[in-house]
């Protein structure tokens, strides 16, 4: 099995919390899974690891948060179109409109998104099952 990165960018810790159960599921599956905060993470690391979840919340106008999360993101996504990538984060409003737009800019800068899990507000049962199934994808 492989080497999973969990990376996340969290306000309130409902997408931190998501991050744990992506790594949870990976580990459950066999694989060794690592959780990061973004500000700790760039493309330096990506050769560390076999596949990567990203996490960050909706912000602002359905965006990515812009002072950390972004920055690293720009960072890495010229890096990501041969890797194993896995999108997913929280909202409060909306209908999550911001995953469907980061996934589009993923897939237009020519990365594969194997996946993507949101959940409103922290996660419920139903969301904490797909963060763990989509650790174990990755794995």
């Amino acid at each position: 099995m492989g080497k999973v990165a969990v990376v996340y960018w969290s306000g309130t810790g409902n997408t931190e919390a998501m991050a744990e159960f992506v790594a949870e599921g990976a580990r459950a599956a066999g694989a060794e899974a690592e959780v990061i905060a973004c500000a700790d993470f760039s493309s330096s690391n990506l050769d560390d690891f076999d596949a990567f979840a990203f996490g960050c919340p909706a912000m602002g106008a359905e965006e990515l948060e812009s002072e950390e999360f972004e920055p690293m993101w720009d960072d890495i996504e010229p890096e990501l179109p041969s890797r194993r990538v896995a999108l997913f984060g929280s909202y409060d409003w909306a209908e999550g409109e911001w995953m469907d737009l980061w996934r589009e800019r993923a897939e237009d800068a020519g990365i594969t998104v194997i996946s993507t899990v949101i959940a409103k507000d922290y996660p419920d049962e139903e969301a904490t099952a797909a963060c763990k199934a989509l650790g174990a994808e990755l794995a």
